[in-house]
């Protein structure tokens, strides 16, 4: 079982643990799992005996490091699929959304590799605990799609243009650089992942839910956080000024060309910036919209905005290309559907902004 679902004794009351467990693929999340958690949330939603929850990775390399897009590409390759590739994104976005919206507090504890889908389970609970070797990004612009899973959501409410940097160019957060921008609430050491469970289990968790956050929040208030000191310097530190400067105005083509000719001597810039060279010019848009419409909605309103915008992308060539060009043929050579960004029409990425659902039909069925 690629999720092992455990309910923790304590002195008083459960903790509902949620182990994402296919270390072999980084955690991936395929369909499968995503059913696992949404069937297990629900439930533990309705269980009085359950307290709190706690969502975790095993293995030592990762939390979770996206959406299993072998899978995806494959219900994209296959049209006689029985589980369409539009499906995936709405369970996954219906997961995710119930994370935000739990009525219970969630503990969510990253290490390693948090990216895409990862970073959408991560920014949805209460808690956001992560530990010093984690890497953050959402670089969905190098297969051809956007950041998703709410990124519009919490991209929006980084400082300046970072979100429209890191959803541009995929780049690679450190743990300094997610603390910095509120990405994460605070560092633990890897050995006290199981200290937090045991401090957790030895809890009478006997109030409602807020009683229990209140008793939570103090409890982790109480935890021994790493000293930022300790941490790797901050890149976001490094380079916050240039990015503003350079991400500046309303004209996206001349953004883009601005970050790829500056004359910035940075390995981390430079890993970003060649992610933005080969990455797809309709997602550059996709990215750029998004964040745009995304600022006056509602958190309910952003899923739907995001889930009809994957609709549209496996409907589209170029999400089928990038994950062959990267992860299945690995040449690396992504032949996209327009190669430069002025000659995206605007119908195009238009189409991936009409409303798909109403409050009667919207998977996101939680309210």
């Amino acid at each position: 079982m690629p999720i092992k679902v455990q309910e923790l004794e304590c002195l008083e009351g459960r903790i509902g643990l949620l182990t994402l467990d296919s270390p072999a693929t980084l955690n991936a999340l395929s369909g499968d799992m995503i059913d696992t958690a949404q069937q297990t949330l629900d439930a533990w939603a309705d269980d009085d005996r359950i307290a709190l929850v706690v969502l975790q990775g095993a293995g030592d390399r990762a939390f979770c490091a996206g959406g299993d897009i072998r899978q995806l590409y494959d219900a994209m390759a296959n049209a006689d699929e029985s589980v369409p590739a539009a499906d995936f994104f709405a369970r996954e976005y219906r997961l995710d959304y119930a994370l935000h919206r739990f009525p219970k507090p969630v503990v969510g504890i990253g290490h390693g590799v948090v990216m895409g889908g990862g970073l959408g389970l991560l920014t949805g609970c209460r808690y956001r605990l992560i530990t010093p070797d984690v890497t953050m990004a959402m670089p969905e612009v190098a297969i051809g799609l956007f950041p998703d899973v709410g990124s519009s959501w919490f991209l929006n409410r980084l400082p300046g243009r970072l979100g429209l940097f890191m959803g541009l160019t995929g780049c690679r957060l450190n743990a300094s650089d997610a603390i910095r921008v509120g990405l994460a609430d605070m560092a633990i050491r890897p050995e006290d992942r199981a200290t937090l469970l045991d401090r957790l289990q030895s809890e009478r968790w006997t109030g409602g839910a807020a009683a229990n956050d209140n008793r939570l929040f103090r409890l982790l208030n109480q935890l021994s956080a790493v000293d930022y000191r300790a941490l790797d310097a901050s890149m976001l530190a490094a380079h916050e000024q240039a990015i503003a400067r350079l991400g500046a105005g309303d004209d996206l083509p001349a953004i883009v060309d601005r970050l790829i000719s500056a004359d910035i001597s940075s390995e981390w810039w430079q890993a970003a910036v060649d992610t933005l060279k080969t990455g797809c010019p309709v997602s550059m848009w996709l990215v750029w919209t998004q964040l745009k419409r995304a600022q006056q909605m509602s958190l309910k309103d952003v899923f739907r905005m995001e889930l009809a915008m994957a609709s549209e992308c496996t409907r589209r060539p170029d999400l089928q290309e990038g994950i062959r060009a990267r992860l299945i043929d690995r040449d690396q050579n992504p032949q996209w559907s327009f190669s430069i960004l002025e000659d995206v029409p605007d119908a195009v990425i238009e189409a991936h902004f009409q409303p798909e659902w109403d409050d009667a039909t919207d998977p996101m069925q939680l309210d």
